[in-house]
């Protein structure tokens, strides 16, 4: 879907800004406060986040990819206080809620702090409802390059219709570019869309929301019932992260998640807003154009993209923590596998992949003639795809350094050698293995961007 992201020892060892808009110059705009989440700890309920009330302005300058832009509206002076918000029990308060309700409450607990991702489909009705509430709202959306044309123009449309910019984030072009002299144009149709969902939108994403803590989705029950039939109206987002980085830092909501797509495309006609005109040309869930074509009437609304993988899992990535092949114990470092069609993780030249001699030499040699930082993994955890990115630009940022960067699957056959060995509690679990000590150094934090990494290796190396 569319959004509108050697030395010797090592060859003994490698085995093997936003915009922020109004809905209409005449409503009184509101007083907004920004919400702030933190106290990262495994053991904490991700349902329950520790926040602090401060006024938008009071926000320090942002240093990311997507900075929202400074607070135009007046705030009053605001004591800091600390408020304790469970999500779980929000989502049940607001089940029976309207959408309208729910975009309000979303809009009025975060203010600048959250964005409406936006696909160029039937997530306008999410803009509707944003610009009723009275509020400001931003929407972002990505341009994965591969759009339809007709996509295009509905995105022109709708900002000339509701006065706004939407802001777009795009693919890494040196990734892309990779990507593309490697395996050609339409690899998936052979390999699977998991790459290059991977690269053209999950990592624009993640980008995007690391500018944020908390977004509004369209995702709703009945589009795809394999990966889509308990969508809560509200969630701490299980695969993202947010502003302050680390699990449970973002919010996610997703205020059609109850409705019938029926009753979205009432809602559409009746507020005569514009929709793409793939619509009515049979394209019910619009994506990309070479992963997308119209359904046969009859079929569900899902079966129109990637129609020649799995009917059951058919998820791009941006919401990904949707797939149930993972069970709650197998999240937790559990479970003992993934399967057998889910990608690896952690790719790059830069990156040295290590087998299970590999490991064991590793950590046998006493006086090593370098550093190294391994990440003990496995391909299906929510949270080693979530740092995936930053653990690829740390191996790129060190290339050269002195300091390797390696990656260790830990799952299935050799999950209970990592646990009696490698300290390997859940996943992911990063390791340093300094220069001149036998023993490794676990990375106790769960933020795990490249500024934090980058300073657990200095401290050490």
């Amino acid at each position: 879907m569319a959004f509108a992201v050697t030395s010797s020892s090592s060859a003994a060892i490698s085995g093997s800004g936003f915009s922020r808009t109004s809905a209409s110059s005449d409503l009184k705009a509101p007083q907004i406060g920004s919400f702030r989440l933190a106290d990262r700890h495994a053991t904490v309920n991700l349902s329950q986040k520790r926040c602090a009330v401060k006024p938008v302005n009071a926000e320090p300058k942002r240093n990311d990819s997507m900075v929202p832009l400074a607070a135009t509206i007046a705030a009053p002076e605001v004591s800091e206080k600390v408020e304790v918000e469970d999500f779980e029990q929000l989502a049940k308060e607001l089940d029976n809620a309207s959408p309208l309700e729910i975009m309000d409450k979303a809009l009025e607990k975060f203010g600048n702090d959250i964005a409406i991702a936006f696909s160029g489909a039937e997530d306008v009705a999410l803009i509707e409802y944003a610009k009723l509430t009275g509020r400001p709202f931003r929407v972002f959306s990505l341009d994965t390059g591969r759009l339809n044309p007709e996509t295009y123009r509905f995105f022109d449309e709708v900002e000339k219709q509701y006065g706004i910019r939407i802001e777009y984030m795009f693919p890494d072009a040196v990734e892309v570019q990779a990507l593309v002299r490697s395996k050609g144009l339409f690899s998936f149709y052979e390999d699977g869309h998991q790459e290059c969902c991977r690269v053209r939108k999950v990592r624009p994403l993640r980008r995007a929301l690391k500018g944020l803590r908390a977004w509004i989705t369209g995702q709703r029950k009945d589009q795809s019932p394999g990966t889509r039939a308990a969508v809560p109206v509200v969630q701490v987002d299980p695969v993202f992260e947010g502003l302050d980085g680390g699990v449970g830092s973002l919010v996610k909501w997703n205020p059609v998640a109850n409705v019938d797509g029926k009753d979205i495309w009432n809602f559409l006609r009746a507020m005569n807003v514009p929709v793409n005109s793939l619509h009515s040309q049979g394209y019910v869930s619009i994506g990309c154009e070479p992963c997308t074509r119209p359904v046969l009437p009859g079929q569900h609304e899902r079966e129109g993209r990637w129609w020649w993988e799995d009917a059951k899992a058919k998820e791009c990535g941006l919401h990904k923590g949707n797939l149930k092949e993972e069970s709650s114990a197998q999240l937790n470092g559990n479970g003992n596998g993934a399967t057998a069609t889910q990608s690896d993780l952690f790719n790059s030249q830069n990156l040295v992949t290590l087998s299970r001699a590999g490991i064991e030499n590793l950590a046998k040699l006493g006086n090593r003639k370098e550093p190294w930082l391994v990440v003990l993994y496995a391909p299906w955890c929510q949270f080693c795809q979530g740092m995936e990115e930053s653990y690829v630009q740390l191996a790129d940022k060190l290339a050269g350094s002195g300091v390797k960067v390696a990656k260790f699957r830990a799952d299935g056959d050799q999950k209970e050698y990592a646990k009696k060995e490698l300290q390997l509690g859940s996943f992911p679990t990063i390791l340093f293995f300094p220069k001149h000590s036998s023993k490794p150094v676990k990375y106790a934090s769960e933020k795990r961007d490249v500024d934090s990494l980058m300073a657990f290796i200095n401290a050490l190396r």
